[in-house]
């Protein structure tokens, strides 16, 4: 069984951050009251016409562009017909033949090896109405009807399910970046659908595809499962069919919903009702101006900054922190230490974002300054912190007004001797071996200083004084 080579290709759907619909002017937004965000151009109800949502054409270019795509100039629109529940007009409107990005690609790194995945293309169409089945019968919500969609259709090439999800990481990632979609697969703006194959051979085996995967780490288990249910068909001397299936999370296993029909056939034909859109030199060229820094080029930038790539992650998972640290001048090792640490611990206990708080940059920077130039400590931060982050109090005059300026070096070096010489049965217990000694001469140094004393450098002498004495 181990001779078998799986191979996967993910299809994935992601809805756009527009405040309208695609083709009309119905608002798109989720969890609103059902079947509202609705009008007679949704339906196609005679007299009627769509338009072109443009904002939409700039998301999907944004798309294109961060995912290495070569654009398509000539924007034209296709009716793709069948008829569905969820599709009240009949056919949905999409882009068959000219994909806005085409032959692009996502770098990814599994277990230190690198391997670029292919895009085979991007096209912008409009989503279906939203399902909803209970007991026996099902419910549809018209709402998200005609609301923006972006298809990232991939090659096949990917091998496994660590990949695959590190391969929809890294989208996921890159569309937040870009302010495309907001990602959120627990509300269904991005949803995936895996065609997996298995063979011995460098031919590909027959391909079936799970449908409307949830999660991430449910792309993965689904991989695994069809994966293996195939080769066990195989075995048995069965033949694989081309079919659609669903994921069952409790079961973690595939379950069949309709083996495909060969020769579908959907009836493409150019949307009359809107014209070829062209996308001139300058306007891609414009709208590539406008892209915030991507993922990967912040990692450098961190990394050469000398960041720890852990550290790295956190930012980068955090798109409001790492925002934050991208326009800063100063040392952003220190700088990211205190986001990542007290600020974030802030942030999280009164629920509040980094623009909600009174931190202006410019304020951060001097601050970063001074614990650089060790004129405070990070025990002193900790104490301001609050009055930090909920008061436009001058940092200069609050440093000055709790005489909060931190010890020199050489200060700090004196006292530590004192503490020395005041407790020689601790210094016989650490020649000794007894690592509680230095907690406790730490503690008296904190409680001489006022804890105003950096801890790192007040150990850092307390030992070297310690080994000479």
């Amino acid at each position: 069984m181990n001779d078998y080579k799986t191979t996967v290709g993910i299809e994935v759907h992601c809805e756009l951050k527009t405040n309208s619909k695609m083709f009309t002017d119905s608002i798109n937004n989720y969890g609103g009251v059902a079947n509202v965000n609705v009008n007679e151009i949704d339906f196609a109800l005679p007299g009627t016409l769509p338009c072109i949502n443009e904002y939409g054409i700039e998301l999907g270019l944004k798309a294109a562009i961060a995912l290495n795509c070569e654009i398509n100039k000539k924007i034209v629109f296709d009716r793709k017909n069948y008829f569905y529940p969820d599709l009240p007009k009949g056919y949905q409107i999409t882009q068959a033949r000219n994909p806005i990005g085409v032959h692009g690609y996502v770098e990814i790194e599994v277990d230190g090896v690198k391997k670029k995945i292919g895009i085979h293309d991007i096209h912008i169409e409009e989503d279906t109405c939203k399902s909803t089945h209970a007991n026996t019968r099902s419910y549809l919500d018209f709402n998200r009807n005609g609301v923006p969609l972006i298809e990232i259709v991939s090659e096949p090439d990917i091998s496994n399910e660590k990949e695959a999800m590190t391969y929809l990481e890294k989208l996921k990632e890159i569309l937040l970046y870009t302010n495309v979609s907001d990602c959120k697969m627990e509300e269904g703006s991005m949803r995936c659908d895996v065609n997996v194959s298995v063979s011995k051979t460098d031919k590909l085996g027959t391909r079936t595809e799970t449908k409307n995967i949830g999660s991430i780490s449910s792309v993965g288990r689904a991989i695994v499962s069809e994966s293996k249910r195939q080769i066990q068909e195989l075995e048995k001397g069965n033949i694989i069919q081309e079919e659609t299936r669903r994921f069952d999370e409790k079961e973690e296993r595939t379950i069949l919903m309709r083996v495909k029909e060969t020769g579908n056939d959907y009836r493409y034909f150019p949307e009359p009702d809107l014209p070829p859109y062209i996308l001139t030199d300058e306007y891609i060229e414009q709208v590539k101006s406008t892209m915030e820094v991507l993922p990967e080029v912040r990692r450098k930038i961190y990394l050469d900054a000398g960041i720890n790539p852990v550290n790295i992650e956190k930012i980068i998972a955090n798109k409001e922190i790492s925002d934050y640290l991208l326009d800063l001048n100063c040392n952003l090792v220190i700088a990211s230490n205190l986001l990542l640490g007290e600020i974030s611990a802030y942030l999280n206990k009164t629920n509040k974002s980094l623009t909600e708080t009174k931190l202006s940059k410019e304020k951060f920077t001097l601050l970063v300054e001074k614990l650089d130039k060790k004129e405070i400590n990070n025990q002193i931060f900790k104490e301001m912190i609050q009055t930090l982050m909920e008061t436009d109090d001058d940092l200069i005059k609050l440093i000055e007004s709790k005489k909060i300026s931190a010890l020199s070096e050489e200060e700090l070096a004196r006292i530590v001797e004192s503490i020395i010489a005041a407790n020689p049965a601790s210094v016989e217990d650490y020649k000794a071996g007894r690592d509680r000694a230095i907690k406790y001469l730490m503690g008296q140094i904190m409680k001489e200083t006022k804890g105003s004393a950096d801890p790192v450098l007040g150990n850092q002498i307390l030992i070297d004084r310690l080994s000479k004495s």
